[in-house]
């Protein structure tokens, strides 16, 4: 009878980790090239082209969402859908890397070679000869870059800029930081051409990004660098490729997470450690054990991270030879590693976000065939496929 009690016991303490889910997170996600949506238990499908490839994004205050349709190879209308009054709207007919603003219902895109702002009821252009940007975490302003220009004497400088969210085209803007022409760290040397993948400490002293080299060397080289939120301190991190869960800070700790190695996968499942870097001391700390490599992580908090990890193993063209992802759970000293996942033969857990008290993840085939969101505690405790035939997906938390 003890028995009986405890296993009912357990399986009553893992129902309410779905219900928990259902409530408290919402799900937009693409399947077979269309946006759909997870509330309550219920999925609705919202488009029916069929031609959505980029990842769906949630508004700050989750009552929109942001969408890509692919009209031709290079030509991707940008689309905002409200989940109050059910319907789309059309935001630019040409545009690319759209971005929420972390505090108001307004979208920043490409627009060619110059940069737009939209507050969804028409557009305004804000600056030209924009390579790549970020918001800044209040939503006052934006990190640009502009891409290096070859010219008959060698390559420029890519250069950083401030500018506000009123900027416009007739007014000024300010150099903040001219990145050097060549990085080097150790043996590896790059020529500097763009700058992306820009993410703030959270007091917002430090910023990191990624300066990368001509489009085939990024495959294998780019380089992690670290600036202060003033333009003086700047420090060449690590080598770094871009195929992998890109650099993240720590929730309120100055702590860069980042998966250090060179090197595309098809040269192997090899030399991808996550390493972790302290500021303003400078220190840095590499967490994955011998013998094994990471590609993908999410922080829980900020001592502890769960990893997308496997046995370090030579690239094969056959998708049933090649390693098969796991997560692990571990602390940030790295002293205490712990597997809490294991997919079946075929399939891979990769790509961990930890939101909400929950962990999701996309449970995907070797071949790429299927590939479903689960979900779990921290623990990885109430494992279940929780939306199937996933390429993509976005959560916000209410």
């Amino acid at each position: 009878m003890k028995k009986i009690v405890i296993v009912i016991v357990f399986m009553f303490s893992l129902q309410p980790l779905a219900t928990q889910a259902d409530n408290d997170v919402q799900a937009a996600f693409i399947r077979e090239g269309n946006l759909w949506t997870k509330i309550h238990s219920r999925e609705q499908q919202i488009t029916t082209q069929g031609k959505i490839e980029y990842p769906p994004q949630w508004s700050h205050d989750g009552k929109w969402i942001l969408y890509q349709i692919m009209v031709s190879d290079y030509h991707h209308e940008i689309w905002v859908y409200n989940m109050g009054s059910k319907k789309h709207k059309r935001i630019f007919e040409q545009g690319s890397n759209p971005k929420w603003s972390p505090a108001k219902n307004i979208i920043a895109f490409n627009d060619g070679g110059g940069l737009s702002i939209s507050d969804l009821k028409g557009f305004r252009n804000v600056a030209s000869g924009v390579d790549n940007y970020e918001w800044q975490p209040d939503g006052k302003g934006l990190i640009i870059s502009s891409a290096a220009n070859l010219r008959p004497d060698g390559w420029t400088n890519p250069v950083l800029y401030k500018i506000p969210v009123h900027q416009s085209l007739d007014m000024p803007v300010k150099e903040f930081f001219v990145i050097p022409k060549t990085l080097e760290k150790g043996d590896n040397k790059i020529i500097s051409i763009n700058a992306g993948d820009f993410a703030f400490s959270p007091d917002q002293k430090w910023m990191s990004f990624i300066v990368s080299p001509t489009a085939s060397w990024s495959m294998d080289s780019n380089m992690l660098c670290v600036l202060s939120s003033v333009g003086k301190d700047f420090t060449v991190l690590d080598e770094v490729i871009t195929h992998v869960t890109p650099p993240k800070w720590a929730h309120t700790k100055n702590i860069l997470a980042y998966i250090a190695g060179g090197g595309r996968i098809v040269f192997g499942f090899k030399n991808k450690k996550l390493n972790t870097a302290d500021f303003p001391a400078f220190t840095k700390a590499e967490l994955t054990p011998a013998g094994f490599a990471d590609f993908g992580f999410t922080w829980v908090d900020d001592l502890r991270f769960v990893v997308s990890r496997v046995k370090e193993a030579e690239w094969s063209n056959d998708p049933e030879e090649r390693p098969s992802p796991s997560l692990y759970k571990m602390s940030l000293s790295g002293e205490t590693q712990k597997k809490i996942t294991d997919p079946p033969k075929g399939f891979g857990d990769e790509k961990p976000v930890f939101t909400a008290h929950v962990l999701t993840w996309l449970r995907i085939s070797n071949d790429f065939s299927k590939s479903d969101v689960w979900i779990a505690d921290q623990e990885g405790y109430g494992a279940k496929a929780w939306i199937k035939n996933v390429s993509s997906y976005s959560l916000f938390h209410k």
